[in-house]
């Protein structure tokens, strides 16, 4: 349990989860292994949201440029994906988590859209924990989305276009009906968001460690967290 009140914790905690690769280079091992141990960090993550009861939490898994990594390697990573959800399915039910994928998931291979959508189902009643992963994802290729589906709505004269606002925007977001990321954590050591949740990270507060994903547990987790409780979130207010 962290020592903070809870009012002052983020609601949603939003990471890119960069240095897998990098991590098994500096080990002298293949990429699936650096792959490997960042699933284990994935659920010393999940468990320590847990502990520290955190709202919300949204994992950038798997983006749309993955895609242009060697065929070999994205093989790797989505039988290691089919993998960890067929394991993760019991112990988050147990555990209260609510799955969602966010993405286009119907681009993907048959088996993960099965193992997403059983494993969405299965939780859909769970509150502990809200856990997201971004899966063929892309921020840009989200708001091509929804801005299409808005388009369609006001060309069959469901809404006028004077109807459409911030709130319905974000109402067609993979998002919807969660609060915007507080906090964006990216491990790695590099700076940028990655065309990650380009929308909904407007206001959040970006902490970015050095260290690879790998190597991420719920002291680096707690570390993040004690420097957003440390800052002055104004919103474009003056103090």
């Amino acid at each position: 349990m962290i020592n903070i009140p809870q009012e002052k914790l983020p609601r949603h905690i939003a990471i890119v989860m960069d240095g897998n690769r990098r991590w098994a280079k500096a080990h002298y091992l293949p990429k699936i292994e650096g792959h490997r141990r960042g699933v284990k960090a994935v659920r010393r993550t999940v468990e320590a949201c847990l502990d520290f009861k955190i709202p919300t939490l949204t994992l950038y898994t798997f983006s749309s440029e993955n895609w242009n990594r060697p065929q070999e390697e994205v093989s790797s990573l989505m039988n290691l994906l089919a993998i960890h959800l067929r394991n993760e399915m019991r112990e988050l039910v147990e555990e209260g988590v609510r799955f969602r994928a966010l993405g286009r998931i119907a681009d993907l291979p048959q088996t993960i859209q099965v193992l997403v959508r059983d494993l969405e189902e299965k939780t859909q009643n769970n509150t502990a924990l809200d856990f997201n992963i971004a899966l063929n994802y892309g921020g840009r290729q989200e708001l091509v989305d929804a801005t299409c589906g808005l388009v369609r709505d006001a060309m069959a004269g469901r809404i006028t276009p004077e109807e459409i606002t911030e709130n319905l925007l974000s109402s067609r977001l993979t998002t919807a009906g969660q609060v915007d990321p507080d906090l964006l954590i990216r491990t790695g050591g590099e700076q940028r968001i990655s065309n990650f949740l380009l929308w909904q990270m407007a206001y959040t507060e970006m902490v970015f460690l050095p260290i690879y994903w790998p190597e991420f547990d719920a002291g680096h987790l707690e570390q993040a967290i004690r420097d957003y409780v440390g800052r002055d979130r104004r919103f474009g207010a003056a103090r």
